[in-house]
């Protein structure tokens, strides 16, 4: 039987080694999330009376933590943006998001027909959870603290922020193609499809998230009273209220809430760039992202743990490694080519494409809401081994990789939060 009192115990001590281990861990080619993920995997084999982790019995507390979690992230990319938009300034992301991500959908949906013989919708599904990175696992490769200058942020942390604040939105209309292949089956679906799940909510959330964005920056900023004016009142969990309410609103009328939210934050960003307060709410927002991953860890170290993995078979982890190792960089290196990064940064770029808890989260999505064909302990094996790999892999190299390629463009960038925070 389970110990709430252990549980308070064990939530009370991942959270102050979310706070500990990054300025611990700096220097190390050995990220946050690494260090989450083993320290759950090693939980979980005490003998201590934990919580059952079972994403197939717990599917919607899932779907809603992860969700979270992924909203929260959204708003400190956001925030943390120093570029302003434009279609030459954000031209490798524009890459990425029109290139890579639909041509990554297509090639692991592929080769999971063609290893595992999964039917074209739990296919599709597999392309759809997996194709877009992660805006929570990436933060040791993305941009730090908002500041001044607008060319502050270099091409690499740039783009893969940005891409990773939109692409979990775009994931959307793919995953709603599945459900509909796997609830319907033939093409009937298409013209509703193209219309409510493509044009409709992807304009819902763009065109919701700039009008939250505006009115928010304008009360924050500019407000005539200064009671209103929130800015000067310096609270930063208005940062989460930002977050919900726009999630909320553009959910309400059907759109896509994480789009939404990222367009939301850019556009609070844009309203006064200069002022402290941009500071403040990323901060806040950043430690509750850090929170959030560091139990989301630990329990996904858990289910390895527990025996999640039994399901795996070599040919999902085949179809895991390739998207890591090939597909991603592949795509990511030929979309780039003749955009304004260099060589390296477009091999940098394109070979961190992150995968973490929005995959977890589109899994749980779409698994409420049809039946695909395949075991659920399958599907949950392949997603939850293609994270846990990207977490080592990325996590064992972000930190000596972005340190060279600092170092080789001869402008260094601080890689912890006491470095940025000094």
């Amino acid at each position: 039987m389970n110990n709430p009192d252990l549980i308070f115990a064990l939530g009370g001590a991942g959270a102050l080694l979310a706070a500990v281990l990054p300025g611990v861990l700096s220097r190390l080619p050995f990220s946050l999330p690494l260090a989450c993920l083993l320290g759950g995997l090693l939980l979980f084999l005490l003998p201590l009376p934990l919580p059952e982790v079972d994403p197939v019995a717990h599917r919607v507390a899932l779907e809603h933590v992860t969700e979270i979690c992924v909203v929260i992230s959204l708003m400190g990319a956001g925030l943390a943006i120093n570029r302003r938009l434009g279609l030459h300034s954000w031209s490798t992301t524009w890459r990425l998001l029109g290139g890579t991500m639909p041509l990554t959908v297509v090639a692991v949906a592929g080769v999971t027909a063609w290893l595992l013989g999964w039917p074209l919708a739990a296919a599709v599904l597999l392309g759809a959870v997996l194709a877009p990175t992660d805006p929570v696992l990436a933060s040791d490769v993305q941009v730090g603290e908002p500041v001044d200058a607008e060319n502050a942020d270099d091409e690499v942390r740039f783009s893969l922020t940005s891409e990773a604040g939109l692409n979990d939105g775009l994931a959307f209309p793919i995953v709603y193609a599945a459900i509909a292949m796997a609830a319907t089956g033939g093409t009937a679906w298409l013209g509703e499809w193209a219309l409510v799940d493509v044009l409709y909510r992807i304009s819902a959330g763009v065109l919701g998230g700039l009008l939250i964005g505006r009115l928010l920056g304008r009360l924050f900023f500019h407000a005539k009273t200064e009671n209103l004016r929130l800015a000067e009142h310096r609270d930063g969990f208005v940062a989460l209220a930002s977050t919900f309410l726009a999630y909320g609103l553009t959910e309400l009328v059907h759109g896509y809430g994480f789009i939404a939210v990222f367009v939301t934050a850019c556009a609070i960003r844009n309203a006064e760039r200069s002022h402290g307060y941009n500071g403040i709410l990323h901060g806040f927002i950043e430690q509750i992202e850090r929170l959030l991953t560091a139990w989301l860890l630990l329990l996904l170290g858990g289910f390895v743990a527990a025996g999640g993995l039994t399901s795996l078979t070599w040919r999902g982890a085949a179809v895991a490694l390739l998207l890591l190792l090939v597909i991603r960089p592949l795509t990511g290196w030929l979309v780039q080519l003749g955009g304004p990064a260099g060589p390296r940064e477009r091999a940098v770029t394109s070979f961190f494409g992150i995968r973490g808890i929005g995959s977890l989260y589109y899994l749980a999505f779409a698994l409420g809401q049809a039946d695909f064909g395949v075991p659920q302990e399958e599907l949950w094996a392949v997603a939850a081994f293609t994270v846990v790999a990207s977490i080592v892999l990325h996590g064992v190299t972000s930190t000596p990789i972005m340190s060279r390629l600092d170092r080789l463009r001869g402008t260094p960038q601080p890689s912890s939060l006491a470095e940025r925070d000094s």
